[in-house]
C-alpha cells in the first residue's frame, strides 16, 4: 500500500486521533452482541499505546440522525474495550468536541486511551462539516484512519479531519487495502470471483470491474435469475429485475469480450412460497413450474462452482447464493464457504451477508481475509476511489 502507516511515525508523547469502526450490534440492554469490529482495531490501539502515544478514539454507532441519543452512546463500547485491554487505561468522555473533551485529552498520560462519544450525535459529521472536522483535528497531532468500514464515506471524522492533520493508516486499514488491492491488481491465477445477492442492479459496477480481471465469474443468488431469464429461461415466480435485463445481456457480452467464463446456476432449489417452512424441490433452471421460485442454487450448480473454487489460486466472494437466512435455502451459500476453506488459494470475503455466512458456517478464521467493511469493500471491488483512503498521505 503506497500510503503512510502508523509505523512511519514516532509516537512518543504525541496525540494519536484515531478513527475506528466501533459500529457494533447491541441488544436492548445495550450489551454488545458481536465485538468483531472492536477486536479488529486492537492491533492498532495496542501499537500506539505501546509506543507512547496518547490514543483518542472516535467512531460512529448506529443512526442517531445528528442528535444525542443514549441508545447510541459509545460508553458501553469503552467499557468493553477496557475489558479487552486490561493493562491499558481506557476512559470515556460523553462528547466528541468542546472544552470537556479537550480537558479529557489533556489529562491523558502517554499510553492511555480515551474513547469519545458518537460522532454522529453531530449533524455536521455526515455532511463533512469543515468546522466540525477542524474541532476534531484540534484534539490530535496525527490522524490515524483505521476504519475501513467507513472509508467510502467523506465524513468529517474520516476525510474531513485529514485536511488539517498529518494522516496515516492503521493496521486494519492497511491490511484491508493491501490484501484486496493486491488481489485485484496482481492476483495469483486462476482468479475466481463469486458474486451473489438479490439484484443485478446492486452489483453492476462490481461485475464490470471484475470481468476484465478474472478467469471465471460465478453468479448466484436472486441476481442469477435475471441472467437466466436473458438466456431464455422462464424463471416463473422467481425474482427477476425486468429493468435490468438489458444490463445483464451487456454483462454476458462483456464476459465473452474479455474471454472470462461467466458461470450461472444450471439447477435451483425451488419453492412455491418465500418461507422458511416452505416445501421445496430441486429443478433444472429450464424446468421451473409456473408457481415456483428459485431460492438457492442446486446440487449440480454447487458441484460446478466448487470445482472452479478448488482449482483457483485467488478467490473473492461477495453475496450469498440463496436465501441463506432460511436453513432450507442455505446449502449453496455454505457450500461456497466450505469450498473456499478447502482451496489452496488466497480467499477474500467482502460484504455483510457473505461475512455473516462464513461466521455462521464457523469458517471465518480459515479465510485469508474477511473484510470489516460491507459498503466499503463493495465500492473497492467496483474500482472506486474511497475518500477515507485517498485522504491518507502517500509515502
Amino acid at each position: 500500500m503506497a500510503k503512510k502507516t502508523i509505523e512511519d511515525v514516532q509516537w512518543q508523547g504525541k496525540r494519536a486521533l484515531v478513527r475506528v469502526d466501533f459500529n457494533v450490534p447491541m441488544n436492548d440492554a445495550l450489551e454488545i452482541t458481536d465485538d468483531t469490529r472492536i477486536r479488529a482495531a486492537l492491533p492498532t490501539i495496542t501499537y500506539l499505546a505501546g509506543h507512547g502515544a496518547k490514543v483518542i478514539l472516535m467512531s460512529h454507532l448506529g443512526r442517531p440522525k445528528g442528535e444525542r441519543n443514549e441508545k447510541y452512546s459509545l460508553q458501553p463500547v469503552a467499557e468493553h474495550l477496557q475489558g479487552l485491554l486490561s493493562d491499558i487505561q481506557v476512559s470515556f468522555v460523553d462528547d466528541c468536541v468542546g472544552d470537556k473533551v479537550k480537558a479529557a485529552v489533556e489529562a491523558l498520560r502517554d499510553g492511555d486511551v480515551l474513547v469519545l462519544e458518537n460522532v454522529r450525535f453531530y449533524a455536521g459529521e455526515e455532511k463533512n462539516d469543515k468546522d466540525l472536522a477542524q474541532a476534531f483535528a484540534e484534539l490530535g497531532d496525527v490522524f490515524v484512519n483505521d476504519a475501513f468500514g467507513t472509508a467510502h464515506r467523506a465524513h468529517a471524522s474520516t476525510a474531513g479531519v485529514a485536511a488539517y492533520l498529518p494522516s496515516v493508516a492503521g493496521f486494519l486499514m492497511e491490511k484491508e487495502v493491501s490484501i484486496m488491492g493486491e488481489a485485484l491488481a496482481n492476483p495469483k491465477r486462476p482468479f475466481v470471483a463469486i458474486i451473489g445477492g438479490a439484484k443485478v442492479s446492486d452489483k453492476i459496477n462490481v461485475i464490470e470491474n471484475l470481468l476484465p480481471k478474472v478467469d471465471a465469474l460465478l453468479i448466484g443468488g436472486g441476481m442469477a435469475n435475471t441472467f437466466l431469464a436473458v438466456q431464455g429461461n422462464d424463471m416463473a415466480k422467481s425474482l427477476v429485475e425486468a429493468d435490468a435485463l438489458d444490463t445483464a445481456r451487456k454483462l454476458l457480452d462483456l464476459a465473452k469480450e474479455h474471454n472470462s467464463r461467466l458461470l450461472l446456476p444450471t439447477d435451483v432449489v425451488a419453492a412455491k412460497q418465500f418461507a422458511a417452512d416452505a416445501e421445496y424441490t430441486v429443478r433444472k433452471v429450464s424446468e421451473l413450474a409456473p408457481d415456483e421460485m428459485a431460492l438457492d442454487i442446486g446440487p449440480d450448480s454447487i458441484k460446478a462452482f466448487q470445482a472452479e473454487i478448488k482449482g483457483a489460486k485467488t478467490v473473492i466472494w461477495n453475496g450469498p447464493m440463496g436465501v441463506f437466512e432460511m436453513p432450507a435455502f442455505a446449502k449453496g451459500t455454505f457450500a461456497i464457504a466450505e469450498a473456499m476453506v478447502e482451496a489452496d488459494a488466497t480467499t477474500i470475503v467482502g460484504g455483510g451477508d457473505s461475512v455473516a455466512a462464513v461466521e455462521q458456517a464457523g469458517v471465518a478464521e480459515k479465510m485469508s481475509h474477511v473484510s470489516t467493511g460491507g459498503g466499503a469493500s463493495l465500492e473497492f471491488l467496483e474500482g472506486k476511489t474511497l475518500p477515507g483512503v485517498a485522504a491518507i498521505e502517500d509515502k
